[in-house]
């Protein structure tokens, strides 16, 4: 079973393409949480597991990660894009 790892700097609108994130500013939240961002990958369709206490190579402070699994169907920058169009749904923006 394959397992995308999405860290919350991929959907930051704080953060620039360089500090990690993945998607366009315009479609970027700030301050994402793993919480919300597990609900997303839910939403896409696939299972997601959380993992607190982890850290992005490119923070300082852990605030976790997720794990898409079940994703063989999909490349990472798609399941990005479409997990960070539920993000902003999720928030309620």
């Amino acid at each position: 079973m394959v397992e995308n790892v999405l860290w919350p700097a991929y959907f930051d609108a704080e953060l620039t393409r360089a500090e990690g994130r993945r998607l366009p500013a315009d479609q970027a939240v700030p301050a994402p949480t793993v919480d919300e961002i597990a609900q997303a990958v839910q939403q896409v369709g696939y299972d997601a597991t959380v993992e607190r206490g982890k850290a992005y190579s490119r923070e300082y402070e852990p605030r976790g990660r997720v794990l898409a699994k079940g994703t063989t169907d999909t490349t990472k920058n798609d399941l990005v894009r479409a997990v960070g169009a539920y993000v902003a749904v999720v928030r309620g923006e």
